[in-house]
């Protein structure tokens, strides 16, 4: 399989993933592809619906009349920017089920393909370098421990105005983790060529720096 200009980061919630591929994307000029977002996308059209995953036909009507675009690190639902509408913890609770979803993700896959494809792009993730792109030229799984990530995240919530106590960041991302790991399609684990990083005692600029370095190797090193 002919490999493509694609820097493929998985791992669990949060790893730091997202953060730390929008740095790269811009440490080396090129584009952030959002796919979490998309996915809380399609759970907020489906919340503002009243969609569940078990109506198939209404199911299917929203992701046929659903237009998402990401323009820089904007995410866009039929032209509305929802951007912050697509973090808040009713989303955070729903997206896991819908991003499991088998119909959900072979639309959503499809779409990530087609813009992938040029390559150029950084992208994040449970599944990138095992399904969605996996011919990319460099896989990452960014990993940290259980600790470190509550503790990320629960700064991270009180900077936004969310009361949640350090417990109940810790007791979701190991909800989340068990979800995402154990879902029938396409669960998070790590592609048999990733390189494993573990960030949990790294700034985000060290884990930036590490990545593009990786991708300097590969570029090295390719024919």
């Amino acid at each position: 399989m002919e490999k493509i200009q694609v820097i493929a980061i998985d791992g669990p919630s949060g790893a730091g993933k997202s953060s730390a591929a929008k740095k790269i994307a811009e440490a080396l000029s090129w584009d952030y592809l959002d796919t979490g977002a998309m996915y809380r996308a399609t759970a907020l059209a489906l919340t503002r619906e009243g969609v569940g995953l078990e109506d198939e036909a209404a199911l299917f009507g929203v992701l046929g009349s659903m237009r998402l675009e990401q323009l820089g690190t904007r995410i866009f639902l039929n032209d509305e920017d929802v951007s912050e509408a697509i973090r808040n913890r009713e989303i955070t609770q729903f997206v896991t089920p819908v991003s499991a979803d088998g119909r959900v993700r072979q639309v959503l896959v499809e779409q990530q393909r087609h813009i992938g494809q040029r390559g150029g792009f950084v992208v994040d993730g449970r599944d990138i370098g095992t399904v969605v792109f996996p011919n990319a030229a460099l896989k990452i799984y960014l990993t940290a421990t259980v600790e470190a990530r509550a503790q990320r995240r629960f700064l991270e919530q009180q900077a936004k105005g969310i009361a949640m106590t350090l417990e109940e960041v810790a007791a979701d991302i190991q909800r989340r983790d068990h979800a995402d790991s154990t879902r029938a399609v396409a669960p998070l684990r790590k592609a048999d060529d990733a390189v494993e990083l573990d960030s949990s005692g790294m700034t985000l600029d060290e884990v930036v720096v590490k990545i593009v370095e990786m991708w300097n190797q590969v570029q090295s090193t390719t024919p």
